[in-house]
């Protein structure tokens, strides 16, 4: 076990090593009884074993000890502490290494804990600095301690790293800033990754089946499907394939919102912190810190866009690289987009407004232009495929081709005039508003003092069409939020309104006798 007092003796001037938690050991164990639940369920579906499934899993059993033993020997080798300047961790036995972060570079204290660490009593403590690209990956992680340990250590890391800023801790009461609302759970069948979770799912199952020497279309349950149904017309069939797919997908979108969103919060916290907390079976708890926030982001896929619904992301530095922005950054499950609205001019401390998309500047017709010429290409594209094989195999295809073309062309077109109704931008007090999508219209507001350059690219086509993409460049999120399809006088007006002077040293001015003709 940790020692309870590890955290609080880190105030003194000489903090003793602190250890993880023996409770870590069978945790790390209980990966073993992965090849053995394997083995039982093969039993039980093909009610019989063979020499391949036993080296199989055999196999796997030896690789998860392996794993299971290089876990223990971490347990056994890590220490920790925490000084009034570093927290410094050291762990291996054959390769020691040894690890220090100043506490006045600490951006973010995560906790983290799966249904294991929870039955234990255990939590995974991240501290972040803010790094990226391949240094972000290495966050200094004490994997396994107390619940309680936790908690205390990332309450004096976030004091100590104040302190050492010069930064007065203020107590907040304003209490959270959004809490789950179950009537949300309506929203987690829209999820478009449901469907394609089914499909995911069916081929992992048949690969592992596979790899056993098990063919899947011989066991009993196949064959009695077989049976049953194989006599129905194939429309009817795929029919029902699809019926049971979308069901499927539905359940299981539910139940991955139900537990990635179960107890979430979004509430302001002392040292000028954000923290989102959720989780069912995998807790995450999430720190932003507000002076790094430069601004956020409402994305409305479809089909939550049709129900009214939309989620929001921050957009903040220190959060890691891309992939860790895109985990981290989430600040709202989906919710209605009036709520999320809400959320943004609360965690921004602006006016709901900020985000609403009427009164934005609207873009040329060019750019609608562009959007029309590009769903007639690819109508034209996807039906050339059935078409041209048609050629090859026969007049059946061929109908199939020019049909496809025909229904695509008015569908594709209806997604062109909407995106083109989403494409706007303009100047909100401190913030550049931006906003653009096809299938999932994204609103962007950004902080002005947080543009640090401008991007502009231009393709061919746009440079006919008189138009370019302005991309506002900064040190959070993605790295670059564009604003699509302007005019050359819009976007140069743009930029300079929004950052004045920064582009203006780019400019190529025309001659003095050019502008007198």
């Amino acid at each position: 076990m940790s020692a309870p007092n590890t955290v609080r003796r880190a105030a003194h001037a000489a903090p003793q090593w602190g250890r993880l938690d023996s409770r870590l050991i069978p945790v790390n164990l209980a990966v073993l009884a992965a090849p053995v639940a394997m083995f039982l369920v093969t039993v039980l579906i093909t009610r019989k074993t063979n020499l391949q499934v036993l080296i199989t899993l055999a196999s796997l059993f030896l690789t998860l000890l392996v794993i299971s033993g290089i876990s223990l020997m971490r347990l056994f080798t890590t220490r920790y502490r925490v000084t009034d300047d570093l927290v410094e961790l050291q762990s291996g036995l054959l390769f020691r290494s040894r690890r220090s972060i100043p506490v006045d570079r600490i951006r973010s204290v995560d906790l983290t804990a799966n249904p294991l660490h929870r039955i234990f009593g255990l939590t995974k403590l991240t501290i972040g600095t803010g790094e990226q690209g391949v240094s972000a990956g290495q966050r200094l992680a004490l994997d396994g301690i107390g619940k309680a340990d936790a908690a205390e250590l990332r309450r004096q890391l976030i004091e100590r790293r104040d302190a050492r800023r010069g930064l007065a801790t203020v107590a907040v009461d304003d209490g959270p800033i959004s809490e789950l609302d179950w009537s949300w759970l309506k929203y987690g069948p829209l999820s478009v990754w449901g469907v394609g979770g089914v499909f995911i799912a069916v081929a992992s199952v048949y690969r592992t089946l596979r790899e056993l020497k098990v063919d899947p279309l011989e066991l009993g349950v196949v064959k009695d499907l077989q049976d049953r149904f194989g006599s129905v017309p194939l429309w009817y069939g795929i029919l029902v394939v699809l019926a049971v797919v979308v069901v499927l997908g539905i359940i299981g979108s539910t139940a991955t919102f139900i537990e990635s969103w179960s107890g979430y919060q979004l509430a302001r916290e002392e040292g000028g912190m954000f923290r989102v907390r959720r989780g069912l079976f995998v807790t995450r708890s999430v720190s932003i810190e507000k002076r790094r926030l430069r601004g956020v982001e409402l994305v409305e896929p479809i089909p939550l866009r049709w129900a009214g619904a939309a989620k929001l992301n921050a957009v903040a530095s220190g959060l890691g690289n891309r992939e860790d922005n895109r985990r981290r950054s989430v600040l709202t499950p989906p919710v209605p987009r009036d709520e999320a609205r809400r959320v943004a001019a609360a965690v921004l401390d602006e006016h709901p407004s900020l985000t609403v998309r009427d009164g934005l500047t609207r873009h040329p017709r060019a750019a609608l232009r562009r959007r029309v010429n590009r769903a007639v290409i690819w109508s034209v594209l996807i039906g050339a495929v059935p078409f041209g094989l048609g050629l090859w195999l026969g007049r059946g295809l061929v109908t199939v081709g020019w049909i496809t073309a025909a229904v695509l062309v008015p569908v594709l077109s209806v997604f062109a005039f909407n995106a083109y109704r989403t494409l706007g931008h303009g100047i909100r007090g401190g913030y550049l508003v931006a906003s653009a999508g096809t299938f999932a219209h994204r609103t962007v507001a950004l902080q002005r003092d947080g543009i640090i350059g401008w991007r502009i690219t231009r393709t061919p086509f746009q440079r006919r069409a008189g138009l370019f993409t302005l991309g506002a460049a900064t040190a959070a999120g993605e790295g670059v939020y564009k604003v699509r399809d302007v005019s050359t006088g819009q976007g140069i007006a743009l930029a300079e309104q929004a950052v004045p002077q920064l582009l203006l040293p780019f400019l190529e001015r025309a001659p003095r006798s050019a502008r007198r003709g």
